[in-house]
């Protein structure tokens, strides 16, 4: 083997000349980078002294972004000065990232690595790179260096060593710079983080709270959208009062279903990069909106005692998916916004309960007065005052004694005995002076006391029972208000017991006990609340008199107590009004996504015994007899028929208008021995409830006709063609089931088809 040359006294010089520069090039390195007192300043300087040291045109250091897996430079020479992102895979740089190894490339464009994007968007033009990855301490790549262009020659081997030494060099400052400027961005969020919370728990008011919140979360996730939804327990559905983006509204949805309601059963976050690829999210509203949604971050919002009261869902985040940063940044918020939501929304059910009393107190024909501890006036509601013929300042802050003085200090007593007995005491038929006239009242006073059973007022119930409000006021309960108004005029003497032709009306709600089941205690009284207001206005609006509610039924009567010559009609055609309007009220009910009500109406005209029935404590206005029975199995057998209105025949005769009918039987109901028609009325309908109408109606009155002369086949036939044209007609379905039994059981000889009801 050849021995190696030996090196000369001038190459050994010349070769320690070489190592003091580079020793001192890169302690200069040093001591200039730390100097720097910022990220932005370590990097420029870092990159101009190894562009001038190289004698290179450009350099630029990229990066490494973990959270977008992205290369990014935030300074370049030249005029060229602004923020580059690219991939971590891609380009020379990408390659040198992801392979560790250093690259002298003489020829940019001829490399199929290179990227011309950036060049094509800056307009200088790379001729030769050199690039070497930038390693932490423990040896992982947290960027690349590189240099572009060298002025006079090419790039070497000993320029990329040189490259990596001063690159080396200066990691440890910029690691430092890094973490620090990471932590004064951390501090910096942390600080408006807390500022964000102060000013958004300060609100007390939930819509004003609600859409603070949203807009903060829109802002501090750089998203496009955020809704808080808030659990109603009451309906179990989750709610919100306001979307970002969105014109004020109201939206509603169960609790359990769509991405909000899988965050609100199961308590963890939901964090999904592309929403349409997700079976769990519904696209239904972004077509209702035009809204297109890409990711979504929701969060469920926890009280301080541990219980998800709603959730929040972020929408969109600008640059691309939700981070973990982002997850922990909304725990975060929606943990320290809970306790103010919860505020609120105990605030507004506060506030909504304290507008409900003064409405329900307004309301109410009874005068209302309460007294504080002292027995100062506090307040008096609308109908105190107009039975006092007082006004507001003559009553309110004047002591009782003061007030209630003279003939009227009996009502002093009554509150000095309740304050010592605590216990509420009734006076009934009293006379209070009021202008020189004795008003007839009920005074019923009763202790106020707090939580803890400590006195803090007292309360005044007056009730007028003159005369003519005792009777207008009974009266009002069952029929139009102007109706009763007539009858007081004629005296009272009008409610005694007599025999009267009248039209009866039952109406029931089908399937109601399903209903209370799902439902629960307080929506069903919701509903019936909803259901008998509008039911009662069709019933008043043709002067019928309201007899009572059964549960959910309703017994009306016309006829009574003022007679018409058209009371079959206004019966009927309140039936008719009932049913449209329940069809409207359904079609709200669901939009809303509540079931729907389906009601059946029985209507009857015959004489019965109407009168003041009862005992001497307590009285119904009210009416009895065989008729009334009629009407109530009429209602029932609606379930039988599958029909709405059915009427007998009785009232049927003696109708003077003219309504789209059938006579779908003649029936023995229960108790009974002769035969009734009962007739369907249709007018309710549309062509879109009931199509071909006409042609259907035809086909069933034939069908009907033979089925009464045992020709079974022929009624087949007809009631098949019924039931082709309009599918769901449901007596012609029963009357089909009727032929074949009767088929393959034939009736007597003296059969006259006449249908005996085994049911009430």
């Amino acid at each position: 083997m050849p021995k190696p040359a030996k090196t000369t006294p001038q190459q050994e010089s010349a070769d320690l000349k070489r190592r003091l520069h580079r020793a001192e090039l890169l302690l200069d390195i040093s001591h200039r980078i730390s100097a720097q007192d910022s990220l932005d300043a370590v990097l420029q300087t870092l990159v101009e002294i190894t562009t001038d040291t190289l004698n290179a045109e450009r350099g630029s250091l990229f990066l490494n972004d973990p959270d977008s897996n992205e290369l990014y430079s935030r300074v370049a020479q030249g005029n060229f000065r602004r923020e580059i992102r690219i991939l971590n895979n891609s380009g020379i740089a990408g390659y040198v990232f992801t392979t560790g190894e250093g690259l002298i490339i003489h020829d940019a464009y001829a490399d199929p690595r290179f990227n011309r994007s950036v060049d094509e968007q800056t307009g200088f033009v790379t001729q030769s790179i050199l690039c070497v990855p930038i390693r932490d301490p423990r040896g992982a790549a947290i960027g690349v260096a590189q240099t572009l262009n060298k002025k006079k020659g090419r790039f070497t081997p000993h320029d990329l060593a040189l490259f990596q030494d001063m690159v080396s060099q200066g990691t440890l400052a910029l690691q430092s710079a890094q973490d620090i400027e990471r932590m004064e961005r951390l501090r910096q969020q942390e600080m408006e983080f807390i500022n964000v919370v102060s000013d958004v728990t300060a609100d007390i008011k939930l819509g004003s709270l609600l859409q603070k919140v949203m807009g903060e979360a829109t802002r501090m996730l750089n998203a496009e959208r955020s809704t808080l939804f808030l659990n109603d327990e009451k309906t179990s559905e989750l709610w919100s009062e306001v979307g970002q983006g969105l014109e004020a509204m109201q939206i509603r949805l169960p609790n359990h279903l769509g991405i909000a309601g899988a965050v609100f059963t199961s308590g963890k976050t939901i964090n999904i990069p592309y929403a349409y690829a997700d079976l769990r999210f519904n696209p239904g509203f972004d077509k209702k909106t035009g809204f297109f949604t890409r990711s979504i971050l929701c969060v469920p919002v926890v009280n301080k005692s541990g219980r998800i009261i709603g959730v929040t869902q972020v929408l969109n985040k600008r640059g691309g998916p939700f981070s973990a940063e982002d997850e922990a940044r909304l725990r975060a918020f929606t943990a320290q916004v809970s306790i103010a939501l919860e505020n609120a929304k105990l605030f507004s059910d506060v506030q909504s309960m304290k507008n409900y009393n003064e409405a329900m107190l307004e309301s109410m024909s009874n005068g209302l007065i309460t007294l504080d501890e002292n027995g100062r006036i506090v307040t008096c509601n609308a109908a105190g005052l107009r039975i006092l013929r007082a006004a507001p300042e003559r009553v309110l802050q004047r002591p009782a004694e003061e007030f209630f003085a003279n003939g009227n200090a009996w009502v002093v007593e009554k509150l000095k005995s309740v304050e010592q007995t605590q216990q509420l005491e009734t006076t009934m038929d009293a006379g209070l002076e009021i202008e020189g006239e004795t008003l007839s009242i009920n005074l019923t006073v009763q202790p106020l006391l707090n939580a803890e059973r400590k006195r803090i007022g007292s309360m005044l119930v007056i009730e007028d029972i003159s005369n003519e409000k005792r009777l207008k006021s009974t009266m009002s309960r069952y029929m139009d208000p102007n109706i009763a108004s007539r009858l007081v005029a004629k005296g009272a003497e009008i409610l005694g017991g007599r025999s009267v032709e009248c039209t009866i009306l039952f109406s029931d709600v089908r399937g109601f006990t399903t209903l209370t089941e799902q439902l629960g205690a307080q929506a069903t009284v919701t509903l019936l609340n909803e259901y008998f207001t509008q039911m009662v206005e069709c019933l008043q609006h043709e002067g019928g008199m309201l007899d009572k509610f059964i549960g959910d039924a309703i017994m009306a009567v016309f006829g009574i107590p003022e007679t018409h010559d058209d009371d079959e009609d206004r019966a009927v055609r309140t039936g008719i009004a009932m049913i449209r309007t329940l069809f409207a009220w359904n079609r709200q009910r669901t939009a809303e996504g509540k079931l729907p009500v389906d009601i059946g109406v029985g209507l009857n005209t015959d004489v019965v015994v109407s009168g003041n029935i009862g005992s001497k404590k307590r009285m119904d206005f009210t009416i009895i007899g065989d008729g009334v029975n009629l009407a109530s199995r009429l209602e029932s057998a609606c379930k039988t028929y599958g029909t709405r209105i059915l009427v007998s025949e009785f009232t049927y005769k003696k109708l003077k208008g003219t309504y789209r009918s059938r006579e779908v039987d003649r029936v023995v109901v229960k108790g009974k021995t002769h035969p009734v028609a009962i007739h369907e009325i249709l007018d309710y309908h549309s062509e879109e409830t009931f199509p071909h109408i006409v042609e259907v109606l035809s086909c069933f009155r034939n069908g009907l006709e033979l089925y009464r002369h045992k020709r079974f086949d022929d009624a087949l036939g007809q009631f098949r063609q019924a039931l082709a044209l309009h599918p769901t007609d449901k007596p012609s379905l029963l009357y089909l089931e009727r032929c074949e039994h009767l088929k393959a059981a034939p009736p007597p000889e003296d059969w006259d088809g006449v249908w005996v009801m085994q049911s009430k």
